[in-house]
């Protein structure tokens, strides 16, 4: 069978204006700490392709405008709206106050296995991603409502938090956008 690939031309890419006139999904990203400019920069592009509504930089996080974050991001950081905040448990609080889930991305002694979470229609969700080295922080999992581990089977049980992010955003996201905006995508 002969596939040919497509032109950049012919994926219907939106501008930026246009991902932010979008319908919400009720998702936003919260990354508690992450070191590396270049997974920042990973992370908007995984949230783009996703249509998350807004990604928080918590703490020591990179923020735009960023070379190390473009380079990885490749302009994805001027269509997905962000913030920055000092403290990530401020922000989750103010999350859970404006109704949303708030679901840590950590392997804890009650995680729940990724393929086992299934979105409300009509939810809000707030994913939080932590720290390279030291994950999410415990008083941020404690201020969460729900942790959610994705499986692993090899010797490290860790992945990079950039695999992370793209991992339970096409679990989380697509079946929640399906669910929400049946059409949007393919």
């Amino acid at each position: 069978m002969k596939d040919r690939k497509l032109l950049s031309i012919e994926l219907n890419r939106i501008s930026a204006d246009q991902y932010k006139d979008q319908p919400e999904s009720g998702v936003v990203v919260v990354l508690d700490n992450i070191r590396s400019a270049h997974n920042v920069g990973s992370a908007f592009r995984s949230c783009d392709a996703f249509k998350v509504d807004r990604i928080y930089l918590c703490g020591i996080c990179a923020c735009p405008p960023s070379a190390e974050i473009h380079k990885s991001a490749l302009g994805a950081e001027n269509s997905v709206p962000w913030e920055h905040a000092d403290d990530t448990v401020s922000i989750i609080k103010d999350l859970r106050a404006q109704g949303y889930t708030v679901i840590c991305l950590e392997q804890t002694e009650n995680s729940v296995s990724l393929e086992d979470f299934c979105p409300k229609k009509g939810g809000r969700y707030a994913l939080v991603f932590g720290n390279e080295v030291d994950g999410v922080q415990q008083s941020v999992v404690d201020e969460s409502d729900l942790s959610l581990e994705i499986p692993q089977f090899g010797t490290k049980h860790s992945l990079n938090v950039s695999v992370s992010i793209g991992i339970a955003l096409w679990q989380t996201c697509c079946c929640f956008l399906k669910q929400q905006h049946a059409g949007i995508l393919k």
